[in-house]
């Protein structure tokens, strides 16, 4: 009997020590991942739950999501996030753990209008708190930050159909395509993965004065067509990928997009209180916010406020395809923040899509990914400004790493699909139809056909046509930097078949130094020149130049110039140019001045003149920022003013110069961003000649007799109408954008954009200067001095127009406000133009 108790009792206690682990046993855990079923894009924030229950989680940054329960309460999961088709999959109630991915495709179907009842929104108190706590809770409250960023890049063709598979150069990739469909997930369309790019930085940031640096440590790049990474070593940084929501207004892709959380907030959105939650260990608001013009560039989505601090703590917002944009299917936003021991929060998590839709029906379409994520925060901790005296740097072995340095240092692991994307870029990029594809695109882009170490083109001036010269032919090269990361040699020859005559150019330059940027160079020209359209003023307009070329040509000459040039950055925002320029001007057209006007009747009659100057150039701006592409340098521009002051000086006597002279000009430049109103650009620019010249060394005024738009010439003035030995200028253009016609019910799905201009010109020409020219030249042909200057008061003209028309048109109508009753000029007009803007 006691033998029986004791067994029973040994038995009880084992029974209550294997109770809790019968329990544990019973847990049911179901996980997975939610990505968009179109990009293959990892969608967090998503709601997972038990169908007809209270009973589910959202996922995390990523798209995970993981469900305990002790009894599955229904037999379907489900899925479901604002703008996205509800998905529902079956889940067993007995399997202990179970794996559930679901994809979710974009819903079609227009949201319902917002109702507003009576009494204040709930949303509208927090929005308040979320103003009255900006600045304090904006990263720009910190007087320095600085963390370690990861960033990743993803570039992909979709859209690709049936169609555009079946074409010659496609058909020798279907079965790589074919191999990567599932990137997208089981219910998407097949992508095809072009480039894909990692890197590792340290970036800094200053507040005042307001200085950023980025230090980029390491970058992997695989991309079709990716030639070098000098470039683009730059270009996958946290300095592009900035995206800072206390902002009133977000640039991307060039545009201006209003944050929701605005000062003008109310403007704009409306919001929807839904709920207040767990996010992490912060309670949150939930808001869904929708903006109050589909057109607008304004977000669509979801905002997480933290209920203390009125922080933003995670946000994902998405553009949609009836904003005002072009090519763009959807731009999708998701960002996550993390306070610091101050009360300011930074980004720790980004994700960005844009979607760029196709030009047209059977063309293909574009994916474009970027995922940043930042750790080791440091704040308040300012270095000395010279520390950012380089903004962006890229180190020089930043492409070479020693193995299992991306497995230890990325901060989040790659994909299954990911590490598919690299071994597909490979294969595809290796095959000869894709190179020979890429070689035509880089032509058609650059202008020049790569050959070993030098660029053979510009191809877009291989052939002209014109009277004078007859048939055109030339061709040019340039060396690259695998010839030398020092020297840069540059030179074309030309030649007409009517004239008869060689012409040519060859310029050196050599690079001193990269840090800071400094160079000198030699060149040497004999060419074909028309006055008042010289190519070293409309050297960045190469269509420009060589349509400027054909049919008849306007005071032509022939122009020798030798140059000796250096330029170097004195510091930062602050160049320096020299030139000491030698020149002869030989005209093919009737043209001849007094060599000693103060004694015509006893003065030589000269056709052709020589002049030897120095030009010195200042140019000044702030936060520009440049890129180095292997021996050029690009700017990516400022929103600050550009200003650059330039001297010139004669010299009579010197390699054969015939006169001694001054000049002086200040231009200033700018594009301004407007936010809501849109963006403007001004170009001021004035000067002044104390010397007395002939007309081809004075200001020629550049008029437009072409049916095309010029922005940066005087649209209604005939060439060479006016020439001046003072003058002042204003070109301004406004963009408004849709700020308009978004507002007009039937024409809003046109998304047409207005545009206004206004073109004002004061110049003065001293008599000295009109007293120069004899009636004939030595063998009695009349000489060609029809110009003329302006009086007292300014040339004016003013336009408007649309632009957007079919995404490539613009039309703008100008009325000439001035010298009206001059004999041959146009007082309106109407020009056309094409453009590709987003």
């Amino acid at each position: 009997m006691k033998l029986h108790t004791l067994i029973n009792q040994l038995l009880f206690f084992i029974g209550l020590l294997l109770f809790p682990l019968s329990l544990f046993a019973q847990n049911i855990q179901i996980k997975g991942r939610v990505t968009d079923a179109e990009t293959g894009d990892a969608m967090p924030f998503v709601n997972v739950y038990f169908k007809s229950t209270t009973t589910g989680i959202t996922t995390d940054f990523d798209g995970y999501y993981t469900i305990s329960v002790s009894k599955v309460p229904s037999d379907s999961l489900l899925a479901s996030y604002i703008g996205y088709i509800t998905r529902a999959k079956s889940v067993s109630k007995t399997q202990a753990n179970q794996t559930i991915d679901f994809q979710l495709s974009t819903d079609n179907v227009k949201l319902d209008e917002v109702v507003v009842y009576a009494g204040e929104n709930p949303a509208f108190p927090i929005m308040r708190n979320v103003i009255k706590n900006k600045d304090i809770n904006d990263k720009k409250s910190l007087t320095a930050y600085e963390f370690e960023s990861y960033n990743k890049i993803e570039l992909d063709i979709d859209q690709i159909s049936e169609k555009f598979r079946q074409r010659k150069f496609m058909q020798q990739i279907t079965s790589v395509m074919d191999s990567i469909e599932r990137i997208a997930g089981e219910d998407g369309k097949p992508i095809l993965p072009i480039f894909i790019s990692e890197s590792i930085s340290n970036y800094y940031y200053r507040q005042t004065p307001q200085k950023k640096r980025e230090h980029i440590l390491k970058t992997k790049l695989t991309g079709i067509g990716i030639q070098d990474g000098s470039l683009v070593s730059q270009l996958i940084g946290s300095s592009f990928q900035e995206y800072n929501f206390y902002n009133n207004w977000l640039n991307i892709v060039e545009k201006d997009f209003v944050s929701p959380i605005a000062d003008g907030w109310k403007t704009y959105y409306e919001y929807i209180l839904v709920d207040s939650l767990y996010v992490g260990e912060h309670w949150c608001y939930r808001m869904d916010i929708t903006p109050k013009r589909v057109q607008d560039l304004a977000f669509t989505g979801t905002i997480w406020i933290d209920s203390k601090s009125y922080a933003l703590k995670q946000i994902d917002v998405s553009i949609g395809k009836g904003a005002n944009l072009n090519f763009v299917e959807k731009i999708k936003i998701q960002q996550e923040l993390a306070p610091t021991i101050s009360q300011a929060w930074l980004p720790v998590r980004t994700r960005v899509l844009i979607d760029i839709a196709e030009i047209k029906d059977q063309t293909p379409g574009m994916l474009a990914k970027f995922y940043t994520s930042n750790k080791n925060f440091k704040i308040n901790q300012p270095h000395d400004l010279k520390f950012y005296e380089v903004p962006l740097e890229v180190e020089e072995d930043s492409r070479m790493a020693e193995k299992g340095y991306w497995e230890t240092n990325r901060h989040d692991s790659l994909t299954p699909t990911e590490q598919n994307v690299y071994v597909m870029i490979d294969s595809i990029r290796n095959m000869p139809v894709v190179k020979s594809y890429i070689e035509i695109v880089n032509i058609v882009v650059n202008g020049y056909k790569k050959v070993g170490k030098v660029d053979i083109g510009p191809y877009v001036l291989a052939y002209n046509f014109n009277e004078v010269e007859g048939h055109r032919i030339r061709l040019g090269f340039k060396t690259n930097i695998d010839f030398s990361k020092k020297w840069v040699i540059k030179a074309y020859a030309a030649y007409g078949t009517k004239d008869t005559r060689l012409k040519y150019s060859a310029e050196v330059q050599h690079i001193l130094s990269r840090k800071p940027w400094s160079f000198i160079g030699l060149k040497r020209t004999s060419d074909l020149e028309q006055v008042g359209l010289l190519t070293e003023d409309i050297y960045d307009n190469t269509l420009f130049l060589a349509s400027s070329r054909f049919g008849t040509l306007r005071r032509p000459f022939i122009y020798t110039e030798n140059t000796l040039y250096a330029q170097t950055d004195v510091r930062k925002g602050f160049t320096q140019r020299i030139k000491l320029h030698q020149q002869h001007f030989d005209p093919l057209f009737d043209f001849a001045f007094y060599k000693q006007p103060e004694d015509t009747d006893n003065s030589p009659i000269l056709r052709s003149y020589k002049s030897s100057e120095i030009i010195i150039e200042s140019r000044f701006t702030k936060d520009e920022l440049f890129l180095q592409n292997d021996n050029e340098r690009i700017s990516l521009g400022t929103t600050k003013p550009v200003i650059t002051l330039q001297y010139t000086l004669g010299l009579k006597g010197v390699l054969g110069g015939d006169f001694d002279y001054q000049k002086f000009n200040i231009m200033a430049t700018q594009n301004l961003r407007l936010g809501y109103l849109g963006r403007s650009t001004y170009i001021i620019n004035a000067g002044y000649i104390p010397s007395r010249l002939p007309y081809p060394l004075l200001r020629t005024h550049l008029g437009n007799q072409t049916f095309f738009y010029n922005s940066q010439s005087f649209n209604l003035m005939n060439y060479f109408e006016f020439v001046s030995d003072k003058y002042a200028s204003l070109n301004y253009q406004h963009n408004f954008e849709g700020l308009f016609f978004n507002r007009i019910p039937l024409m809003r799905k046109l998304k047409w954009r207005f545009v206004a201009t206004a073109n004002v010109l004061y110049g003065s020409l001293r008599n000295e200067n009109r007293t120069l020219y004899p009636t004939t030249d030595p063998d009695g042909n009349p000489v060609d001095d029809n110009f003329s200057s302006l009086g007292n008061i300014p040339y004016v003209e003013v336009g408007y127009g649309i632009e957007n028309i079919f995404k490539f048109i613009r039309i703008d109508a100008i009325h000439r406000l001035t010298y009206k009753d001059r004999p041959g000029i146009r007082t309106f007009g109407v020009k056309v133009s094409t453009q590709f803007k987003l």
